[in-house]
């Protein structure tokens, strides 16, 4: 009786997805008779909050196909699921959809924002920037996504421009943003500007109280440059106690600086931390075995291969996704299945006619 009310039906399926129970929420969703947009939108927001965005565009393009119309929400879901999968060529079709639908469909904040970020994450910066400045009305979220696309692209200066630009626009900038333009200045290298930045938070022009994830942010800042003291000096004032980020952050940069007694700092500070996980952990000692053999301390760093060995740890493989004519493809470090291997590797010895690992 219960489970024919279209309000029931849809907690029960937001219930099982956030529980990621999914074969009982496709029991649920496959067994309603009609499947109004705001169901399908809550399983594919299921989906994508697991980071299963491959999936959440399959349940989208399942959704298509049975004649149901996407609303707003269930677009900018979508482009979600785009940026988190990297599926350019499904992002660039949702943009024409609503492109063609402007009579219905407003590119409204919500829609304009979800573009600006998938076409960032696709790579595309250029049409991620021509969204933004096509966007008549724009609010903290569309600038932190444009600040943040900038970010990642290591285009410092854009993003402190844009920081301005919001002022100027009466916009006040909240933690996420300031957070995106730190992290621009930390792939940037542009140290004094982010320092100035973080010092400036809890001035009368922000009034922002800096969080972990500033601090780490800065932290990776000083580190990068090389200047561990100052980083160091940053930890031990910091109000809160540091996490896996802010060692992870201090190790990263004593490889490229060879600095090995901070690197053993870090991570006996990591191993002792209740948030660090069983791959952080395996990620510190392998670093901390290559830190080692770049300082040719070999007998250090078998010791650490040892270790690594008796604990049974095991890395992750690396991998990386690219797409060509609307398919993606998934590359498994070590992976020799992709049918087109041998090709493959002939152009990458082409390209790179020094390196072993195209051998």
């Amino acid at each position: 009786m219960f489970l024919s009310d279209s309000y029931v039906q849809t907690g029960v399926i937001r219930l099982y997805v956030e529980s990621r129970l999914w074969d009982d929420a496709r029991k649920v969703f496959d067994e309603i008779s009609y499947v109004d947009v705001v169901k399908w939108n809550v399983l594919m927001s299921g989906l994508i909050r697991c980071r299963l965005g491959t999936q959440a565009l399959s349940v989208f393009k399942e959704m298509l196909g049975f004649g149901v119309e996407p609303d707003e929400f269930c677009l900018t879901t979508a482009l979600t699921a785009c940026a988190q999968s990297g599926s350019l060529w499904e992002g660039k079709w949702i943009h024409e959809y609503v492109k063609k639908r402007e009579n219905r469909l407003e590119l409204d904040v919500f829609i304009g924002t979800a573009l600006v970020d998938m076409y960032a994450k696709c790579g595309c910066l250029d049409l991620a920037a021509e969204v933004f400045e096509g966007m008549s009305k724009r609010n903290v979220f569309s600038w932190a996504a444009m600040i943040g696309s900038f970010a990642v692209h290591g285009r410092a200066r854009e993003a402190i421009h844009c920081l301005e630009r919001m002022q100027t626009d009466g916009i006040r900038p909240d933690g996420v943003v300031l957070l995106g333009v730190l992290t621009a200045c930390t792939h940037a290298g542009l140290v004094e500007e982010g320092l100035l930045l973080f010092n400036n938070m809890e001035g009368q022009t922000y009034r922002i109280v800096p969080k972990h994830e500033h601090y780490s942010c800065v932290v990776d800042l000083l580190s990068r440059a090389g200047r561990f003291d100052e980083a160091l000096k940053l930890i031990k004032r910091m109000p809160m106690k540091p996490l896996a980020s802010v060692w992870g952050a201090l190790l990263n940069s004593c490889r490229i600086h060879n600095n090995v007694e901070l690197a053993e700092l870090a991570v006996k500070r990591l191993l002792v931390l209740e948030d660090c996980d069983g791959d952080e952990e395996d990620a510190a000692l392998l670093q901390l075995s290559n830190i080692y053999f770049g300082a040719q301390k070999s007998e250090d760093g078998h010791r650490i291969r040892r270790m690594i060995g008796d604990r049974g740890l095991k890395k992750a493989p690396g991998y990386s996704m690219v797409e060509v004519d609307g398919r993606t493809t998934e590359f498994v470090s070590g992976d020799v299945s992709h049918p087109l291997h041998s090709q493959i590797h002939a152009i990458l010895r082409l390209l790179f006619p020094g390196d072993p690992d195209t051998l």
